[in-house]
């Protein structure tokens, strides 16, 4: 699938949404391309038109994670992956988040560059964003874009993360199975527990497996798993060399059982409304923060934020008032 990046009229706001979502569905590959350039630039009115218009055509597509420290080779195994599937006969779009530039806004896309043999696949998307300073490792566009790919007919969805970390596992909100990727030589695997990346991993991966310290690193994962709490997934810890695509096989047979446990279980349906429980509460508290920043510019939220400060008021109080206000309760 060619992405359409650097189209001229990919980004021209006032453009007809409805035109764009009747193009996707009749299989025009430009359309997607346009509709995520929508979702990353386009205006709050234009965000509402694509999510309602495609919000019924989503929901069969499989959602895969994929997050590990830089140098690990996440996007080497990505590549693979993605050639896996396609041997397969599955439709794969990919997206890859990529952290901004603190100078420029802009994003170093090295993904792109690493998947170039796919780039004339017809049944591959390969779309690259910048996280523009969002925390947690994901664009802020990024639902919606697996939202348009999901629309467009890609049976298999793979999101790309930046970094691991504390503050990084959105992932795991945004995927059906989220895959945290080590390699030797990055740190050892009680990081991995420190930085809360336990609980989210539905599969672990060691990646260059053919280098020293592999068996230790694996060997680490399953003791902690081991003395971890007890959950209905044995979560698997997999060993791969993305390079020569050894243990890919294996990879994508342990996602395929995974899957089957999310159906059979209920999880998968669990974990959706889940996602979408978190989008409807981020859309409300983003027009709440709108009405709460038009709000006397911001006199009412600075008058009673000083009365915190100073004692003569709670914040729960505050709060309550605040709200009050934007209810037009007062």
């Amino acid at each position: 699938m060619s992405d359409g990046v650097g189209d001229p009229v990919a980004a021209r706001p006032g453009r007809d949404v409805g035109s764009l979502v009747e193009r996707l569905r009749s299989g025009d590959r430009r359309a997607v391309a346009r509709l995520i350039s929508l979702v990353e630039d386009g205006a709050r009115d234009q965000l509402r038109e694509v999510a309602e218009a495609l919000n019924p055509s989503t929901g069969r597509a499989m959602v895969l994670g994929l997050t590990g420290s830089p140098g690990v080779g996440k996007s080497t195994l990505a590549n693979a992956l993605v050639a896996a599937y396609r041997a397969a006969g599955r439709t794969v779009g990919v997206l890859a988040v990529d952290p901004s530039s603190p100078f420029t806004g802009g994003a170093l896309l090295g993904d792109r560059v690493r998947m170039q043999h796919h780039a004339l696949d017809k049944g591959v998307y390969i779309r690259s964003m910048a996280t523009r300073g969002h925390l947690g490792g994901l664009a802020w566009a990024a639902p919606q874009a697996v939202r348009v790919l999901d629309a467009a007919g890609c049976e298999v969805v793979l999101v790309e993360t930046v970094g691991v970390g504390q503050a990084e596992v959105e992932v795991a909100g945004l995927a059906d199975t989220t895959m945290v990727v080590l390699a030797p030589g990055f740190g050892d695997a009680v990081q991995v527990a420190k930085a809360g990346i336990l609980e989210v991993a539905d599969v672990f991966v060691v990646n260059k497996a053919d280098k020293d310290g592999a068996d230790t690193v694996a060997r680490d994962l399953r003791q902690m798993l081991h003395l971890g709490e007890a959950r209905p997934w044995q979560v698997p810890v997999v060993r791969t060399a993305a390079e020569r695509r050894s243990g890919v096989d294996e990879l994508v047979e342990r996602i395929a059982a995974h899957r089957a446990h999310l159906e059979e279980s209920g999880e998968l349906a669990e974990r959706r409304r889940r996602r979408a429980a978190r989008e409807v509460e981020e859309l409300a508290l983003a027009d709440l923060r709108e009405e709460l920043g038009e709000l006397d510019r911001g006199e009412a939220l600075d008058k009673l934020a000083e009365q915190v400060a100073s004692g003569e008021l709670g914040p729960y109080s505050a709060a309550d008032q605040l709200l009050a206000r934007v209810r037009g309760d007062s």
